[in-house]
Order: C-alpha cells, then sequence, then structure tokens
C-alpha cells in the first residue's frame, strides 16, 4: 500500500542579513548544503554544495549569491529539489556559514540575519540565529527519508565555531 504521506519534494532556503556598516569590510554567509547515504547517515558527506558549486545530478543549486547582503529580499536562495535525489540518500543537512577573510566574526556581528525553509508559498521554518549568537556558522536544517521514502524536515539549528573548510565536515555529526 502506498503511503498517504506526501513528504517534501521541492525546497528553498533562503538567507538574507543587512550590510555591514558603511566604511566596514563586508559580510558574507553562505548556504551550504551536505548530502549522506543511507548507509553512513553521519558518516563523511557524499558531496557538498555551495557557492559556486552544485549537486551532481543538478537535485541542490545555489541560485542566489551574495557577498555583501546588499539587495532586496533574500541574498542567498538554495534549491533542494528533494524528490529528485537518488533513493540512495538517506539525509541532507543544510547550514549557514560566515565567511572569516575580515577577521572572526559570529552571527551576533551580522545586523539581522535570517534563514526561512519553505516549500513553494509555505514557510516550514525560520530563525534569526539568536541562539547561536556566539557561532561562526550554524546547521538549519535536517531532511531525512522515512521508510516510505517521503522527505522530512527536522529544524536542526546547531551552532559551530571554526573555519568554513572545517564546518563542511562536522555539520553533520550527530550532535
Amino acid at each position: 500500500m502506498a503511503s498517504l504521506n506526501k513528504g517534501l519534494k521541492k525546497v528553498d532556503v533562503r538567507l538574507r542579513w543587512d550590510p555591514s556598516p558603511l566604511g566596514r569590510p563586508p559580510h558574507d554567509l553562505d548556504i551550504v548544503a551536505a548530502t549522506y547515504t543511507a548507509d553512513e547517515p553521519y558518516g563523511k558527506p557524499s558531496y557538498v554544495v555551495h557557492f559556486g558549486s552544485r549537486s551532481p545530478d543538478g537535485t541542490i543549486t545555489l541560485s542566489r549569491d551574495s557577498r555583501t547582503g546588499q539587495g532586496f529580499g533574500s541574498d542567498e536562495v538554495m534549491v533542494l529539489e528533494l524528490e529528485r535525489l537518488a533513493a540512495g540518500y538517506a539525509r541532507v543537512v543544510v547550514g549557514v556559514v560566515i565567511q572569516q577573510r575580515s577577521g572572526e566574526r559570529t552571527f551576533q556581528d551580522i545586523a539581522n540575519p535570517r534563514v526561512v525553509i519553505a516549500e513553494g508559498p509555505m514557510e516550514l521554518a525560520a530563525d534569526d540565529f539568536a541562539r547561536v549568537a556566539d557561532s561562526t556558522a550554524a546547521t538549519v536544517a535536517e531532511f531525512t527519508r522515512d521508510a516510505s521514502g517521503e522527505w522530512e524536515l527536522h529544524e536542526a539549528l546547531r551552532g559551530f565555531d571554526g573555519n568554513p573548510e572545517s564546518f563542511a565536515t562536522v555539520m553533520g555529526s550527530r550532535s
């Protein structure tokens, strides 16, 4: 019998923040997604998607990338076509990392950061990073495939410290 659960199909992760004050170095935040196989749901990521990249099969893409937070609406948008991910993938973890080129910055140093996770017009989750204010990166969502093959969202705000490269390797670890 088929499941009555419709599950998530295509999800947007939208990130926005206000530009840094005039005369100060720009703030650059990035959305990062890591995929994990059913064989190793908490192991090494199968692949990581971030600025300048996309998933090998085109199911996870960064459709908007800002280095300054300037402009209207979302500064960064990542699209996850969960229904198209191969059956071997069981978990996708999404996070936000602050680039550290101009000295260490944490979420408390960024004006008005906000992440929204939505499916079409429906907002599924949102956060302002206040609970992880002292962190340089944070996971914001975990998507898992259930026994019937449908995807579901688990809010997963968890702060991390370190550089962007190290975050990509630990963001999907068990808490």
